[in-house]
């Protein structure tokens, strides 16, 4: 069900995508961020045919290398392991941030090819300069009803990250949260491990 929201929702964490070096990010609060890149990746996408195509090679590569400067996976995959963080040894915790990221990248990579003619609104933001924590709240114009979209920030020496998303009303760690409960309930933190790089083998073959 999640993944089948996504693909409409094609900023997500993927917003990164066209922030170029010599244009740097506008991290200093985070509306600034959340519009710049939004809408920088969708009018890269939509001016190159190769990933309307579906070019997932380049699409990830483009994830890959603009994505990490502005999100914290170690803070999504914290929140969505909820209790069962403290259950993994250190070793773990990078094993499970890793494949989940990489989780997270190939989906998004798949959502991102799907821009077409979409439309991002963003709704007013009433945050104070203390703030470290906020929330900026989007909708996605598509053929249909609007789809809520929201992202939640934290303030970083190095700026502001994302570390969650809100797809209609569903927070992604919150999402998970469940399913990795669930697994660790019956399998361990090492069955989370395993889950993730199974599912990760599984999208690699199906694009190779």
């Amino acid at each position: 069900m999640l993944k089948r929201l996504l693909l409409p929702v094609v900023a997500v964490f993927a917003f990164a995508g066209a922030a170029q070096a010599q244009d740097p990010v506008d991290a200093s609060s985070p509306d600034a961020l959340v519009k710049t890149v939004v809408n920088d990746v969708m009018a890269t996408v939509k001016s190159d045919k190769d990933m309307q195509a579906g070019n997932i090679a380049k699409i990830s590569a483009l994830v890959e290398q603009k994505i990490l400067p502005n999100a914290n996976f170690t803070k999504t995959t914290q929140i969505a392991m909820g209790r069962n963080w403290s259950k993994a040894t250190p070793e773990q915790q990078k094993i499970i941030t890793d494949e989940f990221k990489t989780l997270l990248i190939r989906t998004y990579a798949g959502a991102i090819a799907q821009i077409r003619d979409q439309q991002v609104q963003f709704r007013p933001y009433r945050g104070t300069p203390e703030d470290t924590d906020a929330t900026i709240r989007t909708q996605v114009i598509n053929k249909g009803e609007p789809i809520q979209l929201d992202y939640r920030l934290e303030k970083t020496a190095q700026g502001w990250k994302v570390y969650d998303i809100n797809v209609l009303g569903a927070w992604l760690t919150e999402a998970y949260k469940g399913s990795f409960n669930t697994i660790v309930g019956q399998q361990g933190v090492d069955g989370v491990i395993k889950t993730l790089q199974d599912r990760n083998r599984q999208l690699a073959n199906a694009k190779s």
